[in-house]
């Protein structure tokens, strides 16, 4: 995704609070009318009416008529419509910027890397789709005279369950795929940020998507949820662990797939020798995008005591200097939080530390003379696993700090905690980062990068490992996860039943002179 904001001065974009507006009228629900509150000012963000068991069924039923004609299209014609969304979202990125800025209080700049991303998902599904999707030969089990062919159909109705973190980019990335491979949607999206989702299936639909096939609701999760997994075909949902587990148990209670993407407690290891001036700079852009706010932000700093103070103190010279706005431009290094809950988790978080002995080296406080969720960035030292920042999931701008002895050490330390999404490592020695990033119980690993190399490779899958999530999106498998697989298989003689008149014990050694004739010609 390394795109560049533009250069050029599009017409102006309508205010955000207007575009909230307008798309929140086209949202249906028969449940009482939500009233998120905008991070930056708390006013309200939009009225959105909530859905309810039977609203949900009601979409559902939309979904699955529309469903049809949309499956019956090529995935080349599909593909087109996303190819479409991919230019669309770029020529109309100051409207989408100021919407994700209005709903989730993150600087500009990480509202365009939303933004970046999603259009490089559309666009990387939108080539990959037709020749991922078209039927596959496989080996035969006697070539020439038979044929095996893998085909793939549509599950038929997915439900995609998307967080308020993160509203653009990860709607695009499981929403897309999911069409693309020719399935209709019903979409819950998160409440705080449910009209960022409502703009990107506007997006769509201008792009080509008949209406009818992405429905978008919102609600309380105990209405919504488990109404949504009763009528699935698949699940694709980002969240909580502990939602996460109950989603899950509700798909294996239908026996219909799902993909989880859930928390995580992610570790920065620096070597020895690593570039430490670059380390620190990419420590920053790993803990404190969407001011932590990210399931694959660092919260976890390791250190090898021989570089621990000097890392630090680059470290804290940069932390110090990070920039705070509630501006829509690109003038901030660092937001807001999302929410008052996401406040006091983090305000918690702190305080639990402190109170337990762990030192505040930098930030620690609340900033209202910014706005009413700021905090700052926090750096602290001496926490122990008797604090809540030790192992809970902080999901915000905090981060600790700590030193090991050896690479064991520093192996023994990432991988104490039940999550296991993403890890970075900093070393100039590539082979020495690659072997210790093989230890490391995580989906994935960056070296000398925080997050992004690894995800915003669409080609390589991304997901997590223990209490993580299942599943994964991006990638071939990121498509495939939305079809069922078939396989086709052919004859042109009945080699493998008895000739007539042949005895069964003929029959297998005839078989059994096959077998041999297949091993030495090593045909599989």
């Amino acid at each position: 995704m390394p795109l560049a904001p533009s250069a050029t001065q599009p017409a102006p974009a309508p205010r955000p609070s207007e575009t909230a507006g307008r798309l929140a009228a086209r949202l249906a629900g028969s449940g009482p009318v939500l009233t998120p509150l905008a991070p930056f000012t708390l006013d309200v963000i939009a009225r959105l009416p909530s859905a309810l068991p039977d609203d949900v069924a009601h979409a559902h039923d939309r979904a699955a008529a529309a469903r049809g004609a949309w499956a019956r299209r090529s995935a080349r014609e599909r593909a087109r419509v996303f190819r479409r969304m991919q230019h669309l979202l770029l020529d109309r990125q100051r409207e989408a910027l100021d919407l994700v800025q209005w709903e989730t209080g993150k600087a500009r700049a990480h509202a365009f890397e939303e933004l970046a991303d999603a259009a490089g998902v559309c666009g990387y599904y939108a080539r990959r789709a037709p020749a991922l999707l078209a039927p596959r030969r496989r080996r035969a089990v006697v070539p020439l005279l038979t044929t095996v062919r893998e085909v793939r159909h549509p599950k038929g109705v997915v439900a995609v369950i998307t967080p308020w973190n993160y509203p653009l980019s990860l709607t695009v990335t499981d929403v897309v795929p999911a069409l693309l491979a020719g399935n209709a949607v019903v979409h819950k999206a998160d409440t705080q940020t449910a009209c960022t989702a409502l703009w990107a299936r506007e997006l769509c639909v201008a792009a080509g998507l008949p209406e009818e096939v992405w429905q978008i609701v919102v609600g309380d999760p105990a209405d919504v949820g488990p109404a949504l997994v009763e009528r699935a075909d698949y699940l694709a949902f980002t969240g909580s662990t502990a939602a996460g587990r109950v989603l899950g148990r509700a798909a294996a209670d239908r026996i219909i797939g799902c993909m989880l993407e859930l928390g995580g407690k992610n570790p920065l290891l620096v070597l020895a020798d690593a570039d430490l001036e670059r380390a620190a700079s990419g420590a920053v852009r790993a803990a404190f995008s969407s001011a932590g706010q990210l399931c694959m932000s660092a919260e976890r700093f390791l250190v090898d005591t021989a570089v621990h103070d000097r890392f630090l103190a680059l470290l804290l010279d940069r932390v110090a200097g990070l920039r705070m706005s509630a501006a829509l431009d690109f003038g901030a290094d660092m937001g807001s939080l999302t929410s008052r809950q996401q406040l006091d988790r983090v305000r918690r978080h702190v305080e639990d530390a402190r109170s337990k002995g762990a030192r505040v080296l930098c930030g620690g406080r609340e900033r209202p003379d910014l706005g009413p969720l700021f905090y700052e960035p926090t750096v602290l030292s001496g926490v122990t696993p008797d604090m809540l920042a030790y192992r809970e999931e902080t999901f915000g701008p905090v981060v600790s700090v700590r030193s090991f002895q050896d690479d064991d050490e520093a192996v023994a330390l990432a991988n104490d905690s039940p999550y296991g999404l993403n890890a970075s490592v900093w070393s100039r020695s590539p082979r020495r980062a690659a072997a210790l990033a093989r230890r490391l119980h995580v989906g994935a690993v960056n070296v000398n990068e925080g997050f992004r190399t690894a995800y915003a490779s669409y080609d390589a899958p991304a997901g997590g490992r223990k209490l993580s999530g299942v599943g994964h999106r991006h990638g071939a498998e990121g498509l495939l996860q939305y079809t069922d697989l078939q396989v086709v298989a052919g004859t042109r003689a009945p080699f493998l039943d008895p000739r007539p008149g042949h005895s069964a014990e003929r029959h297998a050694e005839s078989l059994t002179r096959l077998a041999r004739v297949k091993a030495a010609l090593r045909i599989d």
